[in-house]
């Protein structure tokens, strides 16, 4: 079976309910895609990897150790390739014991959190946009430990560490690569 966008869309619609855990799946879409150009990746499947890499988030919010295993037999009862299945795993390497060996796994590991970070720091600006968020301002909230609690500061060094680059790069990247789709990620104007 070939695992369509829509197909994958309808998927992570099907098994998370709110909105937000929609709109994570949608960055982090939109950072592999843009992180693929970087390394040379498959554009489709680095995106497919960042949409559905939380499949599985809201049945296992309660029991995070099966967090990305639950998520890819999810995919594998789909027929997804196994590189896919492996990917899902892989960015929960804490939980699954999967750890990441590619690159797009390496780099799946390290934007979810990014992610998160980056959106949160947008959403507490004035503008709640990332056209005006500049690198200086996420590393100073980076910096805050009270802030945006829920991201694992430690995944995302580990990440970096992996990826062979420094933190500036990586936040530099991610918000290249949600600029683009911040309303559909609700941030902008229209929020």
């Amino acid at each position: 079976m070939t695992l369509t966008r829509e197909k994958a869309l309808e998927l992570l619609q099907r098994h998370n309910n709110d909105e937000s855990h929609i709109r994570h799946g949608l960055a982090v879409e939109a950072a592999m895609a843009h992180f693929a150009s970087l390394y040379g990746g498959d554009r489709d499947d680095w995106a497919m990897a960042g949409l559905l890499h939380d499949l599985d988030w809201e049945q296992t919010e309660s029991d995070v150790a099966s967090h990305g295993t639950v998520g890819a037999s999810l995919l594998e009862a789909e027929g997804a390739p196994a590189w896919l299945c492996r990917a899902v795993m892989a960015h929960a390497a804490d939980m699954s014991g999967v750890r990441p060996e590619t690159d797009l796994e390496k780099v799946l590991f390290t934007v979810d959190e990014m992610t998160g970070f980056v959106t949160a720091v947008a959403l507490v600006r004035p503008s709640r946009s990332l056209q005006d968020l500049e690198l200086k301002s996420v590393k100073k909230k980076w910096k805050d430990k009270a802030f945006a609690r829920g991201v694992d500061r430690d995944v995302v060094a580990r990440g970096a560490a992996m990826l062979d680059k420094p933190l500036d790069w990586i936040i530099e990247e991610t918000l290249v690569a949600l600029r683009p789709v911040e309303r559909e990620i609700g941030l902008g104007e229209t929020v």
